[in-house]
């Protein structure tokens, strides 16, 4: 279904029957993704008095606790209580839910020891372009990163010079395929998450980190419209849902 949305003066035309999903779901056990050292998500059927709530155990429900952690086990959206003391949650800080986005490849520079995204590669791959989100695809791009465990594997990250530029460039949303924005290791300094929030001046209450994404290699690189999905968690992060429609010229 062909729709016209209005985003500032622009009129863009999107097929709502197309859309382009980039989360990569939580699911019990240890194919699950996960990073930060704990263990894997449980999704189980609760137990009372000896039976399993469960239909294949002959309940007439199935009535499953899931036990999982937003920034471990799948995509999510986080806020900037992610890294104050005040809380600030994310069902509260993000109130809009479509964006004008971009999407872009970025294979990223060896550093030392490192894996890096440098503000040299942002401001090649995304030029002169106005956007309000930009989703980050990075190389290789292969299909374990839905299952991939990051812990101990020292991430490729971005380079604070290379927050800062998204944040000159007017990005409020930054979308990743990693399991952080910063270093697995730096000594709790987090600079790309304190750049991209502005911690020093006024917080960018209003933006907002998704993290493991995964971007399908049929995905072209180009303008989309983002439409941002989050569970209404109490909290500095929910796990989330974003799709993509592309923009039709």
């Amino acid at each position: 279904m062909i729709t016209t949305i209005q985003y500032n003066s622009r009129k863009l035309k999107i097929d709502l029957s197309q859309p382009l999903d980039i989360s990569i779901p939580i699911k019990g056990g240890d194919s699950n993704v996960n990073a930060w050292y704990i263990g894997a998500p449980k999704i189980q059927p609760e137990v009372f008095d000896g039976d399993t709530i469960s239909v294949e155990k002959g309940a007439s429900v199935n009535f499953n606790t899931i036990t999982f952690n937003p920034h471990s086990h799948g995509t999510h959206t986080e806020t900037v209580g992610h890294i104050t003391k005040k809380v600030y949650s994310i069902n509260k800080c993000l109130k809009q839910f479509f964006f004008l986005s971009e999407v872009i490849t970025v294979a990223p520079e060896k550093q030392g020891e490192d894996y890096v995204i440098s503000a040299k590669q942002l401001q090649f791959a995304i030029g002169n372009k106005k956007r309000e989100a930009l989703v980050v695809r990075t190389m290789p791009n292969t299909s374990d990163k839905k299952s991939k465990q990051y812990s101990n594997t020292n991430w490729t990250y971005f380079q604070e010079d290379a927050i800062k530029l998204l944040v000159r460039k007017g990005i409020k949303h930054l979308l990743i395929d990693l399991p952080s924005v910063d270093r697995e290791e730096d000594g709790g300094e987090l600079k790309g998450h304190n750049a991209f929030w502005n911690t020093k001046g006024k917080l960018r209450l209003d933006a907002t980190i998704t993290e493991f994404i995964y971007v399908s290699n049929k995905i072209d690189d180009g303008c989309y419209v983002l439409n941002l999905q989050i569970a209404p968690f109490e909290n500095d992060a929910s796990p989330s849902k974003p799709i993509l429609y592309k923009v039709i010229e």
